[in-house]
């Protein structure tokens, strides 16, 4: 039954896939979206430039700066890995492992190791602050 479901939802995906239009910008339209993505690039790179000298500001060191910008971006990032991670290893657990009960013990450790992962990005850009500020002075 299950895999029925699954052959079913994987020819609708293929079908509507294959009927999706395409559609293409002329020549003089390509000319001004081209420009205007390189001035929407530019404007995203001069914003993180002045956060990261923002950041090299606060802490009154390149070095100390450039590692408090890279911890924030792990930061954000961490949690929507986080979030897939955890729903992968939940199929595991609780989807495949209730056949396979090896399987239910891998989808198991993998969660807490990435529920681990996720508190440690989420705890280590404060540490870093109270250390490097703190203590530093």
């Amino acid at each position: 039954m299950k895999k029925k479901i699954a052959t079913i939802v994987m020819i609708i995906i293929f079908v509507l896939a294959f009927f999706t239009l395409v559609t293409h910008a002329t020549d003089t339209n390509s000319a001004d979206l081209n420009n205007a993505s390189t001035v929407n690039l530019e404007k995203m790179k001069e914003r993180e430039l002045e956060t990261l000298q923002d950041y090299q500001e606060s802490y009154g060191d390149a070095t100390y700066g450039l590692v408090a910008y890279i911890l924030n971006i792990i930061r954000l990032y961490s949690i929507p890995f986080g979030f897939v991670g955890i729903a992968i290893s939940g199929i595991y657990r609780y989807i495949i492992g209730i056949r396979k009960l090896d399987v239910r013990d891998k989808g198991f450790g993998a969660m807490i190791g990435i529920i681990t992962v996720v508190v440690i990005c989420q705890i280590l850009p404060l540490v870093f602050a109270i250390v490097v500020k703190g203590w530093r002075g």
